[in-house]
C-alpha cells in the first residue's frame, strides 16, 4: 500500500489554471476582489493596467482595425464606381458611331482619354474585305498573331523585357513609354475565336500588374468585341 508521499505530484501549469478558469465561470463571482486586482502589462509601455483597462485597449484596437477596413472598402467602392462610370461612357461613345470604319480609332482615342492611358492600340484580323485597308487590320507577324489568338483571357504585367511585350512593341507608337501593358483578346461573337487584341500601354509599372484583377478588362473585351463585330463578315 502506498502513501501520498510516495507519489510525485505533477506541477500545476498555466494551462491547468486557464482550463480551470474557463470551466469555472462562477469563480470570479466568488472572488470578485481577485478580478478587480488583476494587473496586466500594457502593450503601449511597461506600466501595469487593470484587466478592465486592458479590455478597453483591445476593443479600441479592434475598432481601429475595423475603421481602417471600412475606409478601405469605401475607397475601393468609390474607385470601382468611377471606373464603371468611365466604362459606361466609353460604351455610349461606341454606340453612337455610325460608320463601322470609324470604330477602331474612336474606340482607342476615347479609351486613352477616358482612362488616362498614353496609348491604346487595336489590332484585328479576318475582317470583312471592305475594311481590310483599316490601320487596325494591317497584317501582323504570323507568330505574334498566333500568340494573340492563343490568349484565353487578358494578360497584364508585361514589361518591355517580356517576350510577348517585346513582340508587341512595333505595334506601339514610337517614343511611347510602356512600363506596363495589358493585352486584351477580343472576340466578335460570344464563344467565338479570338479575332483581335486591344493593347493598353501605361508609363506606370504598377498600372497593369500580373496579380491584378481582370474583371473590368473582361467587360472591356466583351463590349469592344460586340462593337467591332460590325467589321466582320456575317456568319
Amino acid at each position: 500500500m502506498t502513501t501520498p508521499d510516495e507519489h510525485t505530484l505533477a506541477p500545476i501549469t498555466e494551462g491547468d489554471i486557464a482550463n480551470y478558469l474557463l470551466n469555472t465561470p462562477d469563480f470570479f463571482e466568488r472572488y470578485a476582489a481577485v478580478l478587480s486586482g488583476v494587473q496586466l502589462v500594457s502593450p503601449h509601455g511597461a506600466r501595469a493596467v487593470s484587466l478592465q483597462e486592458r479590455q478597453v485597449e483591445i476593443l479600441r484596437e479592434k475598432m481601429k482595425t475595423l475603421e481602417m477596413k471600412a475606409v478601405g472598402m469605401i475607397r475601393h467602392g468609390h474607385e470601382n464606381a468611377s471606373i464603371t462610370d468611365k466604362l459606361l461612357g466609353w460604351v455610349e461613345v461606341l454606340l453612337r458611331v455610325r460608320e463601322p470604319a470609324d470604330l477602331p480609332p474612336t474606340l482607342c482615342e476615347d479609351m486613352k482619354q477616358r482612362f488616362a492611358l498614353p496609348q491604346a492600340v487595336l489590332r484585328l484580323w479576318g475582317v470583312d474585305p471592305a475594311y481590310a485597308g483599316l490601320a487596325a487590320a494591317a497584317p501582323l507577324d504570323s507568330a505574334l498573331q498566333d500568340q494573340l489568338q492563343a490568349l484565353t483571357e487578358p494578360v497584364c504585367g508585361l514589361t518591355p523585357e517580356a517576350g510577348l511585350s517585346q513582340a508587341l512593341r512595333p505595334c506601339l507608337a514610337p517614343g511611347v513609354l510602356a512600363a506596363s501593358l495589358a493585352v486584351v483578346p477580343l472576340r466578335a461573337a460570344v464563344g467565338g475565336p479570338v479575332v483581335g487584341a486591344l493593347l493598353l500601354a501605361s508609363d506606370d509599372a504598377q498600372r497593369f500588374t500580373a496579380d491584378m484583377g481582370t474583371d473590368f478588362l473582361l467587360r472591356i473585351a466583351d463590349m469592344a468585341g460586340a462593337a467591332l463585330s460590325r467589321l466582320y463578315p456575317v456568319a
